[in-house]
């Protein structure tokens, strides 16, 4: 306990000093002065520049410049990310990026203003995501630029990805070239994508509503206040119907005959109409902008990666829909998509832009919600084309790492195997050679250590218990999720484990650390340290088990006030300096934690699994619930030969085992079968030989029928 407390005072003095960029504190003018630079080091990122414009364009940007008067020249550009896209890193939270780009469309800056990555702020050094930031500079926007491998057969360029912030990483590249992107379209960097435009087929019908819903032809956005971090108030934040007006038979059911022909009349031959209505919330979708710069900033149209703001000049009165059936509405409009790069023949999507409150903070952030669109197929000549759309980032992360997802769900469903038939291995075992058992976990151990912690740096956290909290309270991401794909596959593996056997098959056959923990033990007792190792008195150990669940609930008590908060606390796990980090690559703090609680391993089985782990006392916890528990004689409440071995300590005084504490280790089950260990049935061997009566095997491996019923 002393031990825990010093590591607490250094670790409070260790994080006086963090790196300034983790849940800064940025001023609300950053997102809504036009003045972007004077609340930014835009200087930092655009160098070279001695004047910066005002916010410009939709999405906003700034022009940087050098010199004065006539002689003033344009140097680049600079954008804020969060101006353009909130994709989220393994946080849940944008990591709030200022990003420079000279006029030629290649990138000269990068600046982290903020981000919320706790492995970024206890484990890898900021400086690693400084370095990896770096790597864009001098590169053109117009690049395939990816995290991992150079393909240049491919036309990909790669880059150097953070070991142990994979996830981190790769949103950060989806938010520079996104970002980069977009403001190189608008300012003639990049040439837009030309579709082929689509060719219309006018069936000569007038489908009402309810027809128009169910073929797709008008679609619903519908964001619930919970995801905005809003109060529920019974109703949506907001509720949209939206659709394409151009395709004949849509346009006269949704305006009629006389309104769809003035409306073709108005439009270019590379103009676009859709219309919007709002059927439901308070939250407009019209916003603010438009009053004081022309721009409707709370919608916008997006196709493959060109997107597509609207002027006030972009804007038409929208005074009723025709179909029959429409819902009531209280806000309309009709907006004018005015580009070749847009066409009907293929899919898109209607963004409604929101901010968001953080609800751990009391900040507000960017966030969009979409909904996808594309025509119904009888109303296109020659019907749908055929798209191809690119993987999604996490699908690119499976593929990428199939051979070692397959291996690693390989050693999953191993254990599971093994565990399952865990009554015919302890038959073949008894209390003096235990390696028909031990034989298994023992290999279980070092695949968990090397391959799964030190490999795969794939090592189940508190952290993720309570980020998949917050998710399920405020917004839950699959695609967060997914982009580990062993965590993914870990937590699954868990989840099933522990309501079919309990939490030890984790814990005490795959948790890396666990293992590791485990190894030191018996590798101490087999080099001649047997006679220092010592369990602690069952007074104290049934008083310090629940240590880790303290631990846990007042982790669980802090994320509701600040995740940031809670997710250095979760320091108390070692894992990350273990196996993300290296014990000899973080500061010492860390470092004496980890080393001494592997250290005092050697000569105490598990006690930081038994005393201190947070997350087993999470798995604890739905262990109540298992379906399958280990067998249990009569007996066995006056017997204590099993709870002399026990190394979890698990079996009480009353011979029960707490399944919440027991780790699976088996020892107790050799003993439940073998008549020469087992006190009861020891003593009826031995009667029944004396009476001369024949001992009655179990199968074909001569084990004796127990003396009396079995409970689970």
């Amino acid at each position: 306990m002393r031990f825990a407390v010093l590591f607490a005072a250094c670790l409070g003095a260790n994080t006086a000093a963090l790196a300034d960029a983790y849940e800064a504190k940025l001023p609300p003018e950053l997102t809504q002065s036009p003045r972007l630079c004077d609340y930014a080091p835009c200087e930092q990122v655009l160098p070279g520049a001695d004047s910066f414009s005002e916010r410009k364009g939709q999405p906003p940007y700034v022009e940087g410049y050098r010199g004065q008067g006539s002689e003033k020249t344009l140097v680049g550009y600079v954008m804020l990310s969060t101006d353009i896209t909130d994709i989220p890193a393994y946080s849940g939270k944008p990591v709030v990026t200022l990003i420079g780009m000279d006029a030629t469309g290649h990138f000269t800056g990068v600046k982290v203003l903020k981000h919320s990555e706790p492995i970024l702020l206890l484990g890898i050094p900021e400086s690693a995501l400084i370095e990896f930031n770096n790597q864009y500079l001098g590169k053109f926007v117009g690049d395939n630029i990816e995290v991992g491998r150079s393909r240049p057969e491919e036309g990909v360029i790669g880059l150097d990805a953070i070991t142990g912030a994979t996830v981190t990483v790769i949103a950060q590249n989806q938010v520079m070239m996104l970002s980069g992107g977009e403001v190189a379209k608008q300012v003639g960097i990049l040439e837009p994508t030309v579709r082929p435009q689509a060719q219309f087929v006018d069936v000569g019908q007038t489908p009402d509503w309810a027809t128009l819903v169910e073929e797709g032809s008008v679609q619903r956005l519908s964001v619930d206040p919970a995801e905005v971090g809003a109060a529920s108030r019974g109703e949506p934040y907001i509720d949209l119907w939206f659709g394409y007006l151009n395709q004949p038979t849509v346009g006269r059911a949704i305006l009629g005959d006389g309104g769809y022909n003035g409306l073709m009349s108005r439009l270019g031959p590379d103009d676009h109409a859709l219309f919007i209505i709002r059927t439901g919330g308070q939250e407009s979708f019209k916003g603010s902008g438009f009053v004081r710069g022309g721009i409707y900033d709370r919608v916008q149209v997006r196709q493959g990666r060109d997107a597509f703001t609207f002027r006030d000049t972009d804007y038409l009165n929208l005074y009723g829909i025709n179909a029959a059936g429409a819902p009531r509405f209280s806000e309309s409009a009709i907006f004018i998509v005015r580009s070749k790069a847009f066409s009907a023949a293929y899919p898109w999507k209607l963004v409604f832009l929101a901010n968001k409150m953080d609800k751990a903070t009391g900040a507000r952030t960017f966030a969009n919600f979409d909904t996808a669109y594309w025509l119904p197929e009888r109303y296109l000549e020659g019907g749908r084309p055929e798209v191809i759309e690119p993987d999604a980032v996490w699908v690119r992360i499976w593929k990428d790492r199939a051979p070692q997802i397959a291996l690693f769900l390989a050693f999953l469903v191993g254990i599971g195997v093994v565990y399952g038939r865990r009554d015919a291995l302890v038959r073949r075992a008894t209390h003096k050679n235990k390696w028909a058992v031990n034989g298994f976990k023992y290999v279980g151990w070092l695949v968990s250590i090397g391959f799964v912690g030190f490999g795969l740096l794939a090592q189940p956290s508190i952290t993720q218990v309570l980020t998949w909290f917050h998710s399920l309270l405020f917004q839950w991401q699959w695609e967060l999720f997914l982009s580990d794909p062993f965590i993914f596959l870990f937590w699954i593996f868990i989840i099933i484990t522990v309501f079919l056997w309990g939490r030890g098959l984790f814990c005490g056959w795959a948790c890396p650390f666990g293992s590791l923990s485990e190894l030191l033990y018996k590798v101490g007792g087999a080099i001649g340290l047997k006679r220092y190792q010592f369990k602690l008195p069952r007074r104290w150990h049934d008083r310090l088990k629940w240590v880790k669940y303290a631990v846990f609930f007042g982790l669980l008590g802090v994320s509701l006030f600040s995740m940031g908060l809670a997710e250095k606390l979760a320091e108390v796990e070692p894992f990350k300096t273990t196996f993300l980090v290296g014990l000899f690559n973080r500061s010492w703090p860390y470092t004496l934690f980890a080393a001494g609680l592997l250290g005092l391993s050697i000569f105490i089985e598990r006690p930081f699994c038994k005393y201190l782990c947070p997350l087993g006392a999470a798995l604890a916890m739905p262990t109540t619930f298992r379906w399958f528990g280990l067998k249990r004689k009569q007996e066995c409440d006056s017997c204590k030969a099993c709870a002399v071995g026990c190394g979890s300590q698990a079996i009480d005084a009353d011979g029960r085992i707490d399944q919440r504490e027991c780790l699976l280790c088996l020892d107790c089950m050799v003993y439940y079968y073998e008549p020469h260990a087992c006190p009861p049935l020891a003593q009826e061997r031995k009667r029944r030989t004396r009476a001369g009566v024949t001992l009655t095997p179990i199968g074909a491996d001569g084990y004796y029928i127990p003396i009396k019923p079995v409970t689970e």
